[in-house]
């Protein structure tokens, strides 16, 4: 199966640099909305036999201009929302986003008893996201997009890709950004492509796409 992990369009949160992880979450910025507008042609070379997106407002809104375009329901499920950000919520000062950050990181490298302060575990988070990516093996599909979040993805991705360096999940992805994989949950999965620009425009102001996009350091 090939797998495209898209990255959300810009949110108010974005712009606020804050870790913003609950429920039902911001919509989207005029950019962010460009940016969503972008992706059906930036796909445009791609199958996509199924469509799925987070509960989180963001990634619903963002997967719509592309679900439009190829004529596909959108499917929602809680696994692939972003990871909790839970003590953490809502805050965007150095301290919050660099334990956040670099815990996310530590689950990408095994370290899945570690729990984000207040929230889940990395055993728990990449469960639920593997319980989604399951679900659309089973399907048949043989292409499947799913839009969700930064810091979800960049864990995820580098968890899980065979002879990925965990290390791979310190790079940026910005708003509708792009991360491809190709496999199966019983094969495991293969680093195709790490788009970190956004599909559409980009801000270039500094931290724009919010602290989940952001590069660790260290990168």
């Amino acid at each position: 199966m090939r797998l495209l992990l898209i990255r959300h369009g810009q949110t108010s949160s974005n712009l606020k640099h804050l870790l913003d992880t609950a429920e039902p979450g911001p919509g989207l910025t005029p950019l962010g909305i460009r940016q969503a507008d972008a992706l059906p042609e930036a796909l445009a070379g791609e199958r996509i036999d199924a469509l799925y997106a987070s509960t989180l407002l963001r990634t619903r809104l963002t997967a719509t201009p592309l679900a439009r375009a190829r004529g596909l329901d959108i499917l929602v499920r809680p696994g692939i929302r972003e990871i909790e950000a839970g003590e953490l919520e809502m805050r965007g000062d150095e301290e919050a986003v660099t334990t956040y950050l670099t815990t996310a990181l530590a689950w990408a490298g095994g370290d899945l008893a570690r729990r984000m302060p207040g929230g889940e575990t990395g055993a728990a988070a990449l469960a639920r996201f593997d319980g989604v990516v399951a679900e659309a093996a089973e399907s048949g599909a043989e292409a499947v997009a799913m839009v969700s979040h930064g810091a979800a993805i960049r864990t995820w991705a580098a968890a899980r890709a065979a002879l990925t360096d965990p290390r791979t999940a310190r790079q940026a992805l910005d708003n509708t950004g792009l991360v491809v994989l190709s496999g199966s949950p019983a094969d495991g999965w293969r680093l195709e492509r790490w788009e970190s620009r956004p599909a559409g425009p980009r801000d270039p102001a500094p931290h724009h796409e919010g602290p989940a996009g952001e590069p660790i350091a260290g990168a």
